[in-house]
């Protein structure tokens, strides 16, 4: 059982300790996920608070079968997925409002990372959302491909073959704006 699991156990057991240790843990995370679905993080730390919410509220139980993040997860994106559907329409905030500045001292190394982590969420906006959340899932959440199927409904072969096609489709956009692969 891993930490996740065990302290929303407790939760349900009466301490509410156990949700507050959920919630420290799996917030930022959630937080960005959901933002890959409605791009804005205002809006996607209002539907990661829904989502611990609907835990406080209504203590669904963990089925079995998925990791407790994965399960989190799902239920982050089914929130994302229903928010979307009242809207009908998404609200695009560019990404570079989100960078600070870096300490002077690494100025320069720190503003080229900068860039370059900037390009690079350009380039997955401009992608599909299903590839934008797979790649999101996978690389930035760390998520394995079964795991990624299981938050998104997909067949695992789904999610594998999807992933490879939406590596090169932001191969494609980053080339486009002039990143340049360095190969070791």
């Amino acid at each position: 059982m891993d930490n996740g699991a065990e302290n929303y156990r407790r939760f349900l057991e009466g301490d509410e300790k156990g949700l507050e240790a959920v919630i420290t843990e799996y917030k930022d995370g959630l937080i960005l996920f959901i933002n890959s679905y409605v791009a804005n993080l205002d809006t996607a730390e209002e539907l990661a608070e829904d989502t611990f919410v609907r835990l406080f509220m209504k203590k669904p139980k963990n089925r079995g079968g998925a990791s407790f993040k994965t399960w989190l997860y799902t239920i982050g994106r089914n929130i994302a997925v229903d928010y979307l559907r009242k809207i009908k329409r998404r609200k695009e905030e560019p990404l570079e409002a989100h960078y600070g500045l870096a300490d002077e001292e690494n100025l320069e190394r720190e503003y080229i990372r900068q860039e370059q982590k900037i390009a690079l969420h350009k380039a997955m906006n401009k992608l599909k959302p299903d590839y934008r959340n797979l790649l999101w899932l996978t690389y930035f959440e760390g998520m394995s491909n079964k795991e990624t199927a299981e938050i998104t409904g997909k067949k695992v072969h789904a999610v594998e073959m999807a992933l490879t096609r939406a590596r090169a489709a932001l191969k494609e956009e980053l080339e486009k704006e002039g990143f340049v692969y360095e190969i070791e």
